[in-house]
């Protein structure tokens, strides 16, 4: 794995924990069906040398978040660990991230490392959800990487992200809503990566 200062493409894991996929109150198990697909890509960038970056949502158990949502992901329980076909790469991601609100730029040492990466040239994110996490990671890195007049092009597979489904909360409208908005923001929204 490159010194994060050398790394020119990174991939960004976002929120494939199991409070999202497997167990707990906003849990939907159908976003399992892209974890080979990251899978993929995880391993085609370790074995690459290049940036892995995991982000897993980790709230205490009075955060502030909780009066949007159910509560989920409590720090130290199994809601706020990689699904298990994930967890095998955690040891040689480049960084992991624990965040507390929605959007991963606010993690503790995120954008820190995103303005050590002077070499980078690409970043891939993939994860969950589609119209939340998702979508406020890559979304605001663009407008970061415009407002420091830096050429970093974000590419998000189709095939890579997914969404909940509720009542309240059609999946395919907001798929649908997120990859316009990304797209419309600058992000490339591609079928596949690679």
């Amino acid at each position: 794995m490159k010194d994060i200062e050398k790394i020119e493409k990174a991939l960004i894991v976002i929120d494939m924990v199991n409070g999202f996929v497997k167990e707990g109150a906003m849990a939907d198990p159908y976003i399992a069906h892209i974890i080979p697909e990251i899978q993929r890509l995880t391993k085609s960038f370790i074995k690459d040398g290049e940036g892995v970056f995991f982000v897993k949502d980790t709230h205490e158990k009075d955060c502030a978040e909780f009066k949007k949502f159910p509560k989920h992901c409590i720090k130290g329980t199994n809601e706020a660990e990689l699904v298990d076909e994930l967890k095998p790469y955690e040891r040689y991601a480049t960084r992991v991230y624990e965040k507390n609100s929605t959007s991963v730029l606010f993690a503790p040492g995120f954008m820190k490392d995103i303005g050590k990466m002077k070499n980078l040239k690409e970043i891939v994110g993939v994860g969950c959800c589609s119209d939340i996490c998702v979508l406020n990671a890559f979304v605001p890195l663009i407008n970061y990487f415009d407002e420091e007049n830096k050429n970093v092009k974000i590419v998000v597979p189709q095939n890579g992200i997914e969404t909940y489904h509720a009542p309240y909360h059609d999946r395919d409208l907001h798929n649908e809503m997120a990859l316009k908005l990304m797209k419309q923001a600058g992000v490339q929204i591609v079928k596949t990566y690679k």
